[in-house]
Protein backbone atom coordinates (compact mmCIF):
# COMPACT_ATOMS: atom_id res chain seq x y z
CA UNK A 1 0.00 0.00 0.00
CA UNK A 2 1.38 3.43 -0.93
CA UNK A 3 1.60 6.13 1.72
CA UNK A 4 0.70 9.61 0.43
CA UNK A 5 -1.36 11.83 2.73
CA UNK A 6 -4.39 13.23 0.94
CA UNK A 7 -5.84 15.35 3.72
CA UNK A 8 -5.48 19.06 4.31
CA UNK A 9 -7.12 18.99 7.73
CA UNK A 10 -6.19 16.36 10.28
CA UNK A 11 -9.53 16.78 12.03
CA UNK A 12 -11.28 15.17 9.08
CA UNK A 13 -11.12 11.57 7.87
CA UNK A 14 -7.86 10.77 6.12
CA UNK A 15 -6.66 8.24 3.60
CA UNK A 16 -3.26 6.57 3.71
CA UNK A 17 -3.09 6.46 -0.07
CA UNK A 18 -3.86 8.83 -2.92
CA UNK A 19 -2.10 11.12 -5.39
CA UNK A 20 -2.75 9.09 -8.50
CA UNK A 21 -6.48 8.83 -7.71
CA UNK A 22 -8.88 11.44 -9.08
CA UNK A 23 -11.56 10.67 -6.49
CA UNK A 24 -12.06 8.97 -3.17
CA UNK A 25 -13.53 5.51 -2.76
CA UNK A 26 -17.20 4.93 -3.42
CA UNK A 27 -19.50 4.48 -0.44
CA UNK A 28 -19.83 0.80 -1.30
CA UNK A 29 -16.05 0.30 -1.35
CA UNK A 30 -15.62 2.26 1.87
CA UNK A 31 -18.24 0.15 3.59
CA UNK A 32 -16.61 -3.08 2.40
CA UNK A 33 -13.11 -1.93 3.38
CA UNK A 34 -14.03 -0.72 6.86
CA UNK A 35 -12.51 -2.82 9.65
CA UNK A 36 -12.47 -0.57 12.73
CA UNK A 37 -15.43 -2.50 14.11
CA UNK A 38 -13.06 -5.35 14.90
CA UNK A 39 -9.45 -4.15 14.57
CA UNK A 40 -9.73 -1.21 16.99
CA UNK A 41 -8.67 -3.60 19.74
CA UNK A 42 -5.19 -3.41 18.20
CA UNK A 43 -4.92 0.31 19.00
CA UNK A 44 -2.66 -0.16 22.04
CA UNK A 45 -0.31 -2.39 20.07
CA UNK A 46 -0.33 0.07 17.18
CA UNK A 47 0.68 2.96 19.44
CA UNK A 48 3.41 0.83 21.04
CA UNK A 49 4.65 0.04 17.53
CA UNK A 50 4.58 3.74 16.62
CA UNK A 51 6.74 4.59 19.64
CA UNK A 52 9.30 2.01 18.61
CA UNK A 53 9.16 3.17 14.99
CA UNK A 54 9.63 6.80 16.03
CA UNK A 55 12.69 5.74 17.98
CA UNK A 56 14.02 3.99 14.88
CA UNK A 57 13.50 7.14 12.79
CA UNK A 58 15.36 9.15 15.43
CA UNK A 59 18.27 6.70 15.51
CA UNK A 60 18.46 6.87 11.70
CA UNK A 61 18.68 10.67 11.82
CA UNK A 62 15.26 11.17 10.22
CA UNK A 63 13.87 12.89 13.31
CA UNK A 64 15.69 15.55 15.29
CA UNK A 65 15.96 15.18 19.04
CA UNK A 66 13.18 17.74 19.53
CA UNK A 67 10.98 16.14 16.89
CA UNK A 68 11.42 12.75 18.54
CA UNK A 69 10.59 14.18 21.95
CA UNK A 70 7.53 16.02 20.64
CA UNK A 71 6.33 12.99 18.70
CA UNK A 72 6.74 10.78 21.77
CA UNK A 73 4.66 13.20 23.83
CA UNK A 74 2.02 13.24 21.10
CA UNK A 75 1.86 9.45 21.13
CA UNK A 76 1.55 9.50 24.91
CA UNK A 77 -1.36 11.91 24.62
CA UNK A 78 -2.95 9.78 21.91
CA UNK A 79 -2.69 6.73 24.17
CA UNK A 80 -4.29 8.67 27.00
CA UNK A 81 -7.21 9.71 24.79
CA UNK A 82 -7.68 6.14 23.57
CA UNK A 83 -7.65 4.85 27.14
CA UNK A 84 -10.21 7.31 28.45
CA UNK A 85 -12.39 7.07 25.36
CA UNK A 86 -12.09 10.67 24.25
CA UNK A 87 -10.59 9.45 20.98
CA UNK A 88 -12.23 6.66 19.01
CA UNK A 89 -12.79 5.74 15.37
CA UNK A 90 -15.36 7.64 13.37
CA UNK A 91 -17.57 6.15 10.71
CA UNK A 92 -15.29 7.30 7.90
CA UNK A 93 -12.11 5.72 9.32
CA UNK A 94 -11.08 2.76 7.20
CA UNK A 95 -9.16 0.87 9.87
CA UNK A 96 -7.48 1.38 13.24
CA UNK A 97 -4.25 2.56 11.57
CA UNK A 98 -6.13 5.28 9.68
CA UNK A 99 -8.00 6.33 12.80
CA UNK A 100 -4.85 6.53 14.91
CA UNK A 101 -2.99 8.54 12.29
CA UNK A 102 -5.92 10.96 12.24
CA UNK A 103 -5.65 11.21 16.02
CA UNK A 104 -1.90 11.76 15.90
CA UNK A 105 -2.23 14.51 13.32
CA UNK A 106 -4.80 16.25 15.51
CA UNK A 107 -2.26 16.32 18.34
CA UNK A 108 1.11 16.69 16.59
CA UNK A 109 0.07 18.51 13.43
CA UNK A 110 0.40 17.42 9.84
CA UNK A 111 4.13 18.04 9.42
CA UNK A 112 5.45 16.26 12.50
CA UNK A 113 2.73 13.62 12.60
CA UNK A 114 3.22 12.93 8.91
CA UNK A 115 6.86 12.01 9.43
CA UNK A 116 5.99 8.90 11.42
CA UNK A 117 4.74 7.09 8.35
CA UNK A 118 8.17 7.01 6.69
CA UNK A 119 9.71 3.57 6.36
CA UNK A 120 6.71 1.48 7.22
CA UNK A 121 3.52 0.20 5.62
CA UNK A 122 0.24 -0.97 6.98
CA UNK A 123 1.39 -4.36 5.69
CA UNK A 124 4.27 -4.79 8.13
CA UNK A 125 2.38 -2.87 10.81
CA UNK A 126 -0.62 -5.17 10.88
CA UNK A 127 1.52 -8.30 10.60
CA UNK A 128 3.41 -7.18 13.69
CA UNK A 129 0.33 -6.03 15.60
CA UNK A 130 -1.56 -9.29 15.22
CA UNK A 131 1.47 -11.19 16.51
CA UNK A 132 1.76 -8.85 19.50
CA UNK A 133 -1.94 -9.23 20.29
CA UNK A 134 -1.95 -13.01 19.91
CA UNK A 135 1.19 -13.48 21.99
CA UNK A 136 -0.44 -11.56 24.82
CA UNK A 137 -3.70 -13.49 24.36
CA UNK A 138 -1.81 -16.80 24.39
CA UNK A 139 -0.64 -16.01 27.90
CA UNK A 140 -4.14 -15.11 29.05
CA UNK A 141 -5.63 -18.30 27.62
CA UNK A 142 -2.79 -20.38 29.06
CA UNK A 143 -3.56 -18.92 32.49
CA UNK A 144 -7.24 -19.80 32.15
CA UNK A 145 -6.38 -23.34 31.05
CA UNK A 146 -4.01 -23.72 33.99
CA UNK A 147 -6.88 -22.81 36.32
CA UNK A 148 -8.97 -25.59 34.76
CA UNK A 149 -6.05 -28.00 35.23
CA UNK A 150 -5.76 -26.91 38.86
CA UNK A 151 -9.39 -27.70 39.69
CA UNK A 152 -9.27 -31.03 37.84
CA UNK A 153 -6.17 -32.00 39.78
CA UNK A 154 -7.88 -30.94 43.01
CA UNK A 155 -10.89 -33.10 42.16
CA UNK A 156 -8.52 -35.99 41.37
CA UNK A 157 -6.84 -35.66 44.76
CA UNK A 158 -10.17 -35.52 46.55
CA UNK A 159 -11.29 -38.70 44.77
CA UNK A 160 -8.39 -40.65 46.32
CA UNK A 161 -8.89 -44.36 45.54
CA UNK A 162 -12.56 -44.17 44.48
CA UNK A 163 -13.31 -46.51 41.56
CA UNK A 164 -15.70 -46.03 38.66
CA UNK A 165 -16.64 -47.87 35.48
CA UNK A 166 -14.28 -47.13 32.63
CA UNK A 167 -15.82 -47.18 29.16
CA UNK A 168 -14.94 -47.76 25.54
CA UNK A 169 -17.58 -47.37 22.83
CA UNK A 170 -19.70 -45.99 25.73
CA UNK A 171 -19.95 -49.57 27.06
CA UNK A 172 -18.61 -50.83 30.38
CA UNK A 173 -15.01 -51.85 29.77
CA UNK A 174 -12.81 -52.03 32.89
CA UNK A 175 -12.82 -50.44 36.32
CA UNK A 176 -10.60 -47.37 36.73
CA UNK A 177 -9.99 -44.84 39.44
CA UNK A 178 -12.13 -41.72 39.21
CA UNK A 179 -8.90 -39.77 39.63
CA UNK A 180 -7.44 -41.59 36.62
CA UNK A 181 -10.47 -40.68 34.50
CA UNK A 182 -10.26 -37.01 35.54
CA UNK A 183 -6.53 -36.85 34.92
CA UNK A 184 -7.15 -38.20 31.42
CA UNK A 185 -8.62 -34.75 30.74
CA UNK A 186 -5.78 -32.85 32.38
CA UNK A 187 -3.11 -34.11 30.02
CA UNK A 188 -4.75 -32.87 26.79
CA UNK A 189 -5.13 -29.43 28.38
CA UNK A 190 -1.47 -29.51 29.40
CA UNK A 191 -0.59 -30.30 25.79
CA UNK A 192 -2.72 -27.35 24.67
CA UNK A 193 -0.66 -25.12 26.98
CA UNK A 194 2.52 -26.66 25.59
CA UNK A 195 1.25 -25.88 22.10
CA UNK A 196 0.77 -22.23 23.07
CA UNK A 197 4.29 -22.08 24.49
CA UNK A 198 5.74 -23.78 21.43
CA UNK A 199 3.69 -21.53 19.12
CA UNK A 200 5.08 -18.48 20.89
CA UNK A 201 8.60 -19.47 19.85
CA UNK A 202 7.59 -19.16 16.20
CA UNK A 203 5.49 -16.03 16.74
CA UNK A 204 8.42 -14.34 18.47
CA UNK A 205 9.69 -12.69 15.27
CA UNK A 206 8.93 -9.11 14.27
CA UNK A 207 7.66 -8.23 10.77
CA UNK A 208 8.42 -4.54 11.43
CA UNK A 209 10.83 -3.22 8.82
CA UNK A 210 9.46 -5.35 6.00
CA UNK A 211 7.51 -2.37 4.64
CA UNK A 212 5.01 -3.23 1.96
CA UNK A 213 7.01 -6.34 1.05
CA UNK A 214 10.66 -5.45 0.22
CA UNK A 215 12.00 -3.62 3.27
CA UNK A 216 13.01 0.07 3.32
CA UNK A 217 15.87 2.27 2.14
CA UNK A 218 15.95 4.62 5.13
CA UNK A 219 18.51 2.80 7.25
CA UNK A 220 16.06 1.83 9.96
CA UNK A 221 17.12 -0.91 12.37
CA UNK A 222 14.42 -3.58 12.57
CA UNK A 223 16.33 -5.47 15.29
CA UNK A 224 16.00 -2.52 17.67
CA UNK A 225 12.30 -2.13 16.89
CA UNK A 226 11.80 -5.86 17.48
CA UNK A 227 13.54 -5.64 20.85
CA UNK A 228 11.42 -2.69 21.96
CA UNK A 229 8.24 -4.56 21.05
CA UNK A 230 9.21 -7.71 22.93
CA UNK A 231 10.31 -9.80 19.95
CA UNK A 232 13.49 -11.86 20.11
CA UNK A 233 14.10 -11.86 16.36
CA UNK A 234 13.18 -10.23 13.05
CA UNK A 235 11.50 -12.21 10.27
CA UNK A 236 14.13 -13.51 7.86
CA UNK A 237 12.18 -12.69 4.68
CA UNK A 238 10.28 -9.43 4.23
CA UNK A 239 7.77 -10.93 1.78
CA UNK A 240 7.04 -13.82 4.11
CA UNK A 241 6.76 -11.38 7.02
CA UNK A 242 3.90 -9.43 5.43
CA UNK A 243 2.19 -12.15 3.39
CA UNK A 244 2.10 -15.23 5.63
CA UNK A 245 -0.51 -15.88 8.28
CA UNK A 246 0.42 -19.40 9.28
CA UNK A 247 1.23 -17.99 12.72
CA UNK A 248 -2.37 -16.82 12.99
CA UNK A 249 -3.71 -20.10 11.60
CA UNK A 250 -1.62 -22.12 14.05
CA UNK A 251 -2.97 -20.07 16.96
CA UNK A 252 -6.46 -20.65 15.58
CA UNK A 253 -5.87 -24.40 15.50
CA UNK A 254 -4.75 -24.39 19.13
CA UNK A 255 -7.86 -22.44 20.11
CA UNK A 256 -10.04 -24.95 18.23
CA UNK A 257 -8.20 -27.87 19.86
CA UNK A 258 -8.82 -26.35 23.28
CA UNK A 259 -12.50 -26.18 22.40
CA UNK A 260 -12.50 -29.84 21.39
CA UNK A 261 -10.72 -30.93 24.58
CA UNK A 262 -13.10 -28.95 26.78
CA UNK A 263 -16.05 -30.31 24.79
CA UNK A 264 -15.05 -33.93 25.39
CA UNK A 265 -15.03 -33.46 29.16
CA UNK A 266 -18.28 -31.52 28.88
CA UNK A 267 -19.89 -34.45 27.09
CA UNK A 268 -18.91 -36.78 29.92
CA UNK A 269 -20.23 -34.38 32.55
CA UNK A 270 -23.53 -34.10 30.68
CA UNK A 271 -23.84 -37.90 30.63
CA UNK A 272 -22.71 -38.33 34.25
CA UNK A 273 -25.27 -35.72 35.32
CA UNK A 274 -28.27 -37.62 33.89
CA UNK A 275 -30.68 -39.41 36.20
CA UNK A 276 -29.72 -42.72 34.60
CA UNK A 277 -26.03 -42.29 35.44
CA UNK A 278 -26.25 -40.05 38.52
CA UNK A 279 -22.49 -39.98 38.93
CA UNK A 280 -22.17 -36.26 39.57
CA UNK A 281 -24.21 -33.35 40.91
CA UNK A 282 -23.64 -29.85 39.62
CA UNK A 283 -23.71 -26.83 41.88
CA UNK A 284 -26.79 -24.62 41.62
CA UNK A 285 -24.60 -21.61 40.77
CA UNK A 286 -23.37 -23.39 37.64
CA UNK A 287 -26.69 -24.84 36.46
CA UNK A 288 -29.96 -23.47 35.11
CA UNK A 289 -33.60 -24.46 35.29
CA UNK A 290 -36.48 -24.73 32.87
CA UNK A 291 -39.04 -22.05 32.08
CA UNK A 292 -41.81 -24.66 32.11
CA UNK A 293 -40.56 -27.73 34.06
CA UNK A 294 -39.89 -26.81 37.70
CA UNK A 295 -37.90 -29.97 38.43
CA UNK A 296 -35.23 -29.39 35.80
CA UNK A 297 -31.58 -28.66 36.61
CA UNK A 298 -29.66 -28.37 33.38
CA UNK A 299 -25.89 -28.62 32.72
CA UNK A 300 -25.89 -25.47 30.59
CA UNK A 301 -22.19 -24.64 30.95
CA UNK A 302 -21.19 -28.08 29.71
CA UNK A 303 -23.69 -27.84 26.85
CA UNK A 304 -22.53 -24.36 25.89
CA UNK A 305 -18.92 -25.54 25.98
CA UNK A 306 -19.83 -28.39 23.66
CA UNK A 307 -21.61 -25.99 21.33
CA UNK A 308 -18.90 -23.36 21.30
CA UNK A 309 -16.36 -25.98 20.25
CA UNK A 310 -18.18 -26.01 16.91
CA UNK A 311 -17.87 -22.25 16.71
CA UNK A 312 -14.13 -22.42 17.41
CA UNK A 313 -13.68 -25.06 14.72
CA UNK A 314 -15.70 -22.94 12.30
CA UNK A 315 -13.43 -19.94 12.88
CA UNK A 316 -10.41 -22.08 12.05
CA UNK A 317 -12.06 -23.54 8.96
CA UNK A 318 -13.00 -20.11 7.63
CA UNK A 319 -9.49 -18.77 8.17
CA UNK A 320 -7.86 -21.73 6.41
CA UNK A 321 -10.23 -21.35 3.47
CA UNK A 322 -9.24 -17.67 3.18
CA UNK A 323 -5.53 -18.44 3.19
CA UNK A 324 -5.43 -21.45 0.90
CA UNK A 325 -5.53 -19.66 -2.46
CA UNK A 326 -3.48 -16.51 -1.89
CA UNK A 327 -0.43 -15.69 -4.01
CA UNK A 328 2.74 -14.72 -2.17
CA UNK A 329 2.88 -11.09 -0.95
CA UNK A 330 0.18 -9.06 0.74
CA UNK A 331 -3.42 -9.23 -0.46
CA UNK A 332 -6.44 -7.54 1.08
CA UNK A 333 -7.94 -10.96 1.81
CA UNK A 334 -5.64 -11.02 4.83
CA UNK A 335 -7.89 -8.52 6.54
CA UNK A 336 -10.09 -11.56 7.22
CA UNK A 337 -7.49 -13.16 9.50
CA UNK A 338 -8.38 -11.11 12.54
CA UNK A 339 -12.09 -11.64 13.14
CA UNK A 340 -11.65 -15.41 13.31
CA UNK A 341 -9.03 -15.39 16.05
CA UNK A 342 -10.61 -12.45 17.86
CA UNK A 343 -13.83 -14.44 18.07
CA UNK A 344 -11.94 -17.48 19.36
CA UNK A 345 -10.18 -15.43 22.01
CA UNK A 346 -13.42 -13.79 23.14
CA UNK A 347 -15.13 -17.17 23.25
CA UNK A 348 -12.43 -18.85 25.33
CA UNK A 349 -12.07 -15.92 27.70
CA UNK A 350 -15.75 -16.14 28.65
CA UNK A 351 -16.06 -19.94 28.44
CA UNK A 352 -13.06 -21.13 30.46
CA UNK A 353 -13.82 -19.29 33.74
CA UNK A 354 -17.40 -20.60 33.75
CA UNK A 355 -16.22 -24.11 32.90
CA UNK A 356 -13.60 -23.92 35.63
CA UNK A 357 -16.22 -22.97 38.22
CA UNK A 358 -18.49 -25.83 37.18
CA UNK A 359 -15.69 -28.40 37.49
CA UNK A 360 -14.47 -27.02 40.80
CA UNK A 361 -17.90 -27.20 42.46
CA UNK A 362 -19.33 -30.46 41.08
CA UNK A 363 -19.79 -33.34 43.55
CA UNK A 364 -19.33 -37.02 42.72
CA UNK A 365 -21.46 -39.83 44.16
CA UNK A 366 -18.56 -42.12 45.05
CA UNK A 367 -20.78 -44.93 46.33
CA UNK A 368 -22.73 -45.05 43.08
CA UNK A 369 -19.53 -45.05 41.07
CA UNK A 370 -18.22 -47.98 43.09
CA UNK A 371 -21.45 -49.93 42.70
CA UNK A 372 -21.32 -49.51 38.93
CA UNK A 373 -17.59 -50.08 38.53
CA UNK A 374 -17.71 -53.86 38.08
CA UNK A 375 -21.09 -54.20 36.41
CA UNK A 376 -21.49 -55.01 32.74
CA UNK A 377 -18.92 -57.82 33.01
CA UNK A 378 -16.17 -55.21 33.37
CA UNK A 379 -13.87 -57.80 34.97
CA UNK A 380 -13.86 -60.20 32.02
CA UNK A 381 -10.38 -59.10 30.94
CA UNK A 382 -9.10 -59.81 34.45
CA UNK A 383 -10.26 -63.42 34.13
CA UNK A 384 -8.51 -63.75 30.78
CA UNK A 385 -5.27 -62.29 32.13
CA UNK A 386 -5.47 -64.56 35.21
CA UNK A 387 -5.64 -67.53 32.86
CA UNK A 388 -2.63 -66.23 30.90
CA UNK A 389 -0.65 -66.16 34.15
CA UNK A 390 -1.52 -69.86 34.47
CA UNK A 391 -0.10 -70.68 31.07
CA UNK A 392 -3.21 -70.48 28.91
CA UNK A 393 -2.63 -68.78 25.50
CA UNK A 394 -4.50 -65.50 25.37
CA UNK A 395 -6.55 -66.62 22.36
CA UNK A 396 -7.96 -69.46 24.46
CA UNK A 397 -8.16 -67.32 27.59
CA UNK A 398 -10.23 -64.74 25.72
CA UNK A 399 -12.68 -67.46 24.64
CA UNK A 400 -12.92 -68.94 28.14
CA UNK A 401 -13.57 -65.56 29.69
CA UNK A 402 -16.27 -64.99 27.08
CA UNK A 403 -17.88 -68.29 28.09
CA UNK A 404 -17.90 -67.06 31.68
CA UNK A 405 -19.72 -63.93 30.52
CA UNK A 406 -22.21 -66.07 28.59
CA UNK A 407 -22.90 -68.19 31.66
CA UNK A 408 -23.41 -65.08 33.80
CA UNK A 409 -25.93 -63.79 31.28
CA UNK A 410 -27.77 -67.13 31.38
CA UNK A 411 -28.22 -66.91 35.16
CA UNK A 412 -29.07 -63.22 35.02
CA UNK A 413 -26.08 -62.20 37.12
CA UNK A 414 -22.56 -60.89 36.86
CA UNK A 415 -19.22 -62.67 36.83
CA UNK A 416 -18.94 -62.65 40.61
CA UNK A 417 -22.27 -64.53 40.77
CA UNK A 418 -20.86 -67.63 39.05
CA UNK A 419 -20.48 -70.62 41.31
CA UNK A 420 -17.31 -72.62 41.81
CA UNK A 421 -18.85 -75.37 39.67
CA UNK A 422 -19.56 -72.87 36.90
CA UNK A 423 -15.89 -71.85 36.78
CA UNK A 424 -14.69 -75.44 37.07
CA UNK A 425 -16.88 -76.62 34.21
CA UNK A 426 -15.80 -73.78 31.92
CA UNK A 427 -12.08 -73.97 32.70
CA UNK A 428 -11.82 -77.75 32.79
CA UNK A 429 -8.90 -78.96 30.68
CA UNK A 430 -7.18 -75.59 30.55
CA UNK A 431 -6.19 -75.09 34.19
CA UNK A 432 -5.33 -78.04 36.40
CA UNK A 433 -7.58 -78.03 39.45
CA UNK A 434 -8.40 -74.38 39.09
CA UNK A 435 -7.98 -72.45 42.30
CA UNK A 436 -11.35 -70.76 42.33
CA UNK A 437 -10.63 -68.81 45.49
CA UNK A 438 -7.55 -67.32 43.79
CA UNK A 439 -9.60 -66.49 40.71
CA UNK A 440 -12.22 -64.74 42.81
CA UNK A 441 -9.55 -62.33 44.11
CA UNK A 442 -9.41 -60.70 40.71
CA UNK A 443 -13.19 -60.36 40.55
CA UNK A 444 -13.24 -57.03 42.37
CA UNK A 445 -12.87 -53.51 41.12
CA UNK A 446 -10.24 -52.73 43.72
CA UNK A 447 -8.18 -55.76 42.78
CA UNK A 448 -8.51 -55.05 39.08
CA UNK A 449 -7.40 -51.44 39.53
CA UNK A 450 -4.50 -52.27 41.84
CA UNK A 451 -3.15 -54.86 39.40
CA UNK A 452 -2.65 -52.26 36.66
CA UNK A 453 0.48 -50.76 38.13
CA UNK A 454 2.63 -50.03 35.07
CA UNK A 455 3.40 -46.44 34.18
CA UNK A 456 0.23 -44.76 33.00
CA UNK A 457 -1.92 -47.43 34.63
CA UNK A 458 -4.89 -46.87 36.89
CA UNK A 459 -3.34 -48.29 40.08
CA UNK A 460 -3.51 -45.81 42.94
CA UNK A 461 0.26 -45.54 43.27
CA UNK A 462 0.59 -44.69 39.56
CA UNK A 463 -2.24 -42.16 39.63
CA UNK A 464 -0.58 -40.40 42.57
CA UNK A 465 2.61 -40.22 40.51
CA UNK A 466 0.87 -38.73 37.49
CA UNK A 467 -0.93 -36.16 39.63
CA UNK A 468 2.43 -35.02 41.02
CA UNK A 469 3.91 -34.96 37.52
CA UNK A 470 1.01 -32.90 36.20
CA UNK A 471 1.17 -30.51 39.15
CA UNK A 472 4.84 -29.86 38.48
CA UNK A 473 4.18 -29.07 34.84
CA UNK A 474 1.23 -26.82 35.66
CA UNK A 475 3.23 -24.87 38.23
CA UNK A 476 6.08 -24.41 35.75
CA UNK A 477 3.76 -23.25 32.97
CA UNK A 478 2.47 -20.40 35.11
CA UNK A 479 5.82 -18.78 34.30
CA UNK A 480 4.69 -18.51 30.69
CA UNK A 481 1.20 -17.34 31.57
CA UNK A 482 2.58 -14.59 33.80
CA UNK A 483 5.30 -13.43 31.42
CA UNK A 484 5.21 -10.20 29.40
CA UNK A 485 5.53 -10.57 25.65
CA UNK A 486 5.18 -7.17 24.02
CA UNK A 487 5.53 -3.41 24.25
CA UNK A 488 3.55 -3.05 27.46
CA UNK A 489 6.45 -1.13 28.99
CA UNK A 490 5.93 1.59 26.42
CA UNK A 491 2.27 1.83 27.24
CA UNK A 492 3.05 2.00 30.97
CA UNK A 493 5.39 4.92 30.38
CA UNK A 494 2.51 6.81 28.76
CA UNK A 495 0.41 6.76 31.90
Amino acid sequence: MTTHDTTDNANHPIALWGGRFSSGPSKALAALSKSTQFDWRLADDDIAGSRAHAHALYRAGLLSEKEYADLSLALDELQKRVDDGTFAPIEEDEDEATALERGLLEIAGNELGGKLRAGRSRNDQIAALIRMFLRRSARIIAGLLLSVCDVLIKQSKNAEDAVMPGRTHMQHAQPVLLAHQLMAHVWPLIRDIQRLIDWDLRANESPYGAGALAGNTLGLNPEEVAKELGFANVCANSIDATASRDIVAEFSFIAAMIGVDISRLSEEIIIWNTQEFAFVRLDDAYSTGSSIMPQKKNPDIAELARGKAGRLIGDLTGLMATLKGLPTAYARDLQEDKEAVFDQIDTLEVLLPAFCGMVETMKFDLQRLKEQSSTGFALATDIAEWLVKHGVPFRNAHTLSGLCVKRAEEIGGDLADLTDNDFANILQGFVDEPNISELRKVLSSEGSVAARCGRGGTAFVRVKEQILEAETKVNNYYNFANSISDGIAYRSSAK
